[in-house]
């Protein structure tokens, strides 16, 4: 029986992805943290998005490189695990390294605006930003690589559950740990012990699960992957032929370039989302002055974060499991909008809160969008592609994800001051027209197996 006809059980659909919950912790953490952990080193909020250009920017150079190289090897570990073996172990000695930033000894002299802490916590981050995406993507490649059309959308759905629930993990530990005990508020420019500990717990979740991935799942070997893709010939048994990714990008099809228009208004979205939300949150809901981040108040308001976050995840948890229904009703691409105008008004009503707990019904409007963005663009994506170069496609398919981060980011000091007024909040206004024009682009986007 051919291969590509055959279909995995739930366990083994699980087993791809079982890591993704690690990963996803580590993700959370810095997505939830990173503006909390630089304004306390003393960044400005007019440069805060400054420091979230270095991740996405290495992302876009180590991805298509990871998809080329990984879909050559052919090895004893596997085709995709040693990458994602290998992200892990950075992932985790930076996640040790990069909240104690503001503990080290430096000089306190600034060089190009930034003090020492900055610079030590600014290349933390992008090694950080890096390795999670180096452990990140083998998981995608494996769903590609080793499960049928059929049951995509299932291996992914299964992926965006284990991401929201990793993610609704990591958003909740510095509350969890304040509220045992552990110290909310530190001197002037050092980070709470509570961010520490959710840090080093998170990274030795991470490596526990990528390891169970590692050794539950058995790689398909060349003839296997042959077999199950319908190739001619097995991937190691062709010409050695250096295709380079602009041959590549020439012959994607139309979807990688309209999935990836739409990818581009959602990211630059949530990059606003990661580094406004921190400062919105302090100024309307927690009375802060915006002088000082050692104050009660925007630590506080940085656990708060972390909560409504969570809030984002269950919603996005609940909207994962109603995107088949709604699939179903409309189809892919009307299940896309819906979901994105859903969020694109969570974030447009954030304007109008000023009461903590009104902010987890627009967090999880929020939510909509996130699960959307998880699910659908991959299912679109790789039933328009060929097996041979599943690994190297889904790599270039990561700059959708990492050039729009760019772009917010160099822009986003640049709306704060003359858009915005100073005022963050405002920012996240922006967030959500930017996805009410990601829903408009989804229009464009035309199917093909």
């Amino acid at each position: 029986m051919n291969k590509l006809n055959t279909n995995r059980s739930l366990f083994q659909l699980f087993n791809l992805s079982a890591g993704f919950f690690g990963v996803q912790i580590a993700y959370a953490l810095q997505s939830a943290n990173i503006s909390r952990i630089f304004a306390t080193l003393g960044a400005d909020p007019h440069t805060l998005s400054f420091f979230w250009i270095l991740p996405p920017l290495m992302g876009m150079i180590v991805q298509p490189i990871i998809g080329k190289y990984s879909d050559r090897t052919w090895c004893r570990l596997g085709r995709r695990k040693p990458y994602l073996l290998v992200g892990a172990i950075i992932a985790v000695a930076v996640m040790l390294l990069l909240p104690n930033a503001g503990n080290f000894t430096f000089s306190q002299g600034l060089f190009l605006g930034l003090n020492a802490a900055m610079w030590f916590g600014l290349f933390s981050l992008m090694f950080l930003d890096t390795s999670i995406n180096i452990a990140m993507q083998p998981f995608k490649m494996m769903v590609g690589d080793m499960v049928n059309e059929e049951q995509k959308g299932t291996a992914y759905s299964i992926q965006s559950f284990l991401c929201n629930a990793g993610s609704l993990v990591g958003y909740l530990f510095p509350i969890f740990f304040t509220w045992i005990g552990i110290a909310n508020t530190a001197p002037e420019g050092v980070i709470p012990d509570s961010v520490k500990w959710s840090f080093y717990i998170g990274a030795a979740i991470l490596i526990l699960c990528v390891l169970y991935t590692f050794f539950a799942v058995k790689e398909l070997d060349p003839q296997e992957y042959k077999a199950f893709h319908g190739l001619s010939e097995a991937p190691e048994e062709g010409k050695k032929e250096d295709v380079n990714f602009v041959k590549l990008l020439l012959h994607a099809p139309s979807t990688f370039w309209t999935v990836g228009l739409v990818q581009f208004f959602c990211w630059a979205a949530f990059m606003y989302m990661w580094t406004y939300t921190n400062g919105s949150v302090a100024t309307q809901c927690f009375g802060w002055d915006g002088v000082t981040t050692a104050a009660e108040a925007y630590q506080n308001a940085g656990n708060w974060v972390g909560v409504v976050f969570a809030v984002q995840a269950v919603g996005s948890l609940f909207w994962a499991a109603f995107l088949p229904k709604l699939e179903h009703w409309v189809g892919n691409k009307g299940a896309y909008i819906i979901s994105l105008i859903v969020g694109g008004l969570g974030f447009m009503s954030l304007i109008f809160v000023t009461n903590q707990y009104v902010l987890f019904l627009s967090f999880a409007l929020v939510g909509a969008a996130w699960a959307a963005m998880l699910a659908l663009p991959f299912t679109i994506l790789t039933n328009s592609l060929k097996g041979d170069n599943m690994g190297y496609y889904l790599g270039l398919f990561n700059c959708t994800i990492c050039l729009p981060q760019i772009v917010a980011a160099l822009c986003g000091g640049v709306l704060l001051k003359y858009i915005c007024a100073g005022t963050q909040v405002w920012m996240l206004f922006i967030a959500g027209v930017l996805l009410l024009a990601g829903a408009a682009s989804v229009l464009l986007i035309r199917e093909k197996k």
